[in-house]
């Protein structure tokens, strides 16, 4: 029956190469789990809680993935959006409640986007150049977090805005071991790397003393009552909270669109036109499981990278997805260990998943100064101001600026005048006192 459901013998696979491959998956991006409510605490959202919301709306999304989609793609929050969340509470002095509205928004705006087709046109509008810059921008912006949680880079000094850390203090010193295992680790095409050193210096951490031991491993999950359902649309329907709400668009569909093909590919899933075919099924998993993760009460989730790591172990139905997310929810019992790792171990992975979205610098066009300028904006802007929406809505007016300047506006698509034009709206009503 399994195997008839998930169209194995089609897909040349067999019910124990998608277990293995599910069980790789969940090992590789299994640190979801402990990063993502860390950043989140810095928002004010609880850590015990949001480890529960973080591993409920991986489990959603994954399971819609296997069952309906059936891709051996895996779904959870997405590094990068969560420091948004961190942005919006701490710079521009929003609450997380109102945050998770706008993140509600943006997941039924997806909904009925895809419902209705419209993803694809919308992904289709923003050039190459300026999907490069949002991923080198929010990488430069999660490695700083990982650097200064960990104490390596200090901030807010009188003589200047940053500094080296305390290298004499033992925490700092087993971040920097921890980077270089996670590099070792990669470098040797271990799997699992990022976990494994994330685990690494936690021990060191505890036999240390650096940080204290979890007064137990295994327990009942924490409970979500103080962040469930606590989440303020109204709040996020207001003309200054319009950055936020296009930000969470913007980086949405653009990092869902790019993962699916990537993935696509690497799974051999492409029909013989380039596409994937029903790509609106694995979108629309991705869009319902935002929904469920604002109501959660965590950030936006989709398709993760990760998953190629199960993918290259020979998954390629949705029985991969539906291991993963039967983990996922294993993984509910172990709050008190998950919740008790120190910056000093999940800091350095912060570092390490920025340092691989950069990757995609290798794409610009560093030839076509139309392309470089607007993707530099986006790059500097995110980083230098701590808000990845000032930085996009930069690149989305200097874009069409430039190339309507050089009179190359036949290259700007439809869709890219809209989302200009929104842009420039929000520079002129933007509240900046």
């Amino acid at each position: 029956m399994i195997r008839r459901f998930f169209g194995l013998e089609e897909l040349g696979t067999s019910i124990r190469r998608e277990v293995v491959a599910g069980l790789t998956t969940f090992v590789t991006m299994a640190y979801i789990i402990i990063v993502n409510p860390a950043i989140l605490e810095a928002a004010g959202i609880p850590r015990g809680p949001s480890m529960v919301a973080t591993i409920l709306s991986a489990f959603v999304g994954t399971f819609l993935m296997g069952v309906y989609a059936k891709r051996p793609f895996a779904i959870a929050p997405y590094m990068g959006e969560n420091a948004f969340v961190v942005t919006v509470v701490t710079v521009l002095g929003y609450s997380w409640q109102t945050a998770l509205g706008a993140i509600f928004i943006g997941g039924v705006a997806f909904t009925l986007l895809t419902l209705f087709k419209a993803r694809a046109w919308l992904a289709r509008a923003i050039p190459e150049g300026l999907k490069v810059a949002f991923a080198c921008g929010i990488g430069l912006f999660l490695a700083f977090i990982g650097l200064n949680s960990t104490g390596i880079v200090s901030i807010h000094m009188p003589a200047s805005p940053l500094k080296v850390g305390d290298l004499g203090d033992f925490g700092v010193l087993l971040a920097v071991a921890g980077f270089v295992i996670i590099s070792i680790l990669l470098i040797l095409r271990v799997r699992g790397a990022i976990l494994i050193g994330i685990l690494a210096v936690a021990a060191a951490a505890f036999l240390s003393g650096t940080a204290p031991l979890p007064e137990r491993i295994v327990s009942l999950p924490p409970s979500m009552s103080d962040i469930f359902l606590k989440l303020d649309i109204m709040g996020a329907l207001t003309w200054g909270f319009f950055s936020v709400i296009l930000t969470v668009f913007v980086m949405d569909f653009v990092d869902t669109m790019g993962t699916l093909i990537g993935l696509s590919y690497r799974a051999n899933l492409m029909d013989e036109s380039g596409n994937l075919p029903e790509m609106e099924k694995p979108m629309l998993c991705d869009a319902l499981a935002t929904v469920a993760g604002a109501l959660f009460g965590t950030t936006t989730t989709g398709t993760y990278l990760e998953s190629a790591s199960g993918i290259e172990e020979g998954g390629r139905s949705g029985l991969t997805a539906v291991v993963v997310s039967i983990l996922f929810l294993l993984s509910l019992f172990f709050a008190p260990l998950f919740t008790s790792i120190p910056a000093c171990a999940y800091g350095p992975a912060l570092v390490i998943v920025g340092m691989l979205m950069l990757s995609p610098i290798r794409r610009l066009r560093f030839d076509d100064m139309t392309e470089v300028i607007p993707a530099f904006a986006v790059i500097a802007m995110m980083s230098f101001t701590f808000n990845l929406g000032v930085g996009m809505t930069a690149g989305f007016v200097l874009y069409p600026l430039l190339k309507l300047a050089s009179g190359r506006w036949r290259e700007i698509p439809a869709g890219l005048w809209i989302l200009g034009g929104l842009s420039l709206l929000f520079f002129i009503f933007y509240p900046y006192h």
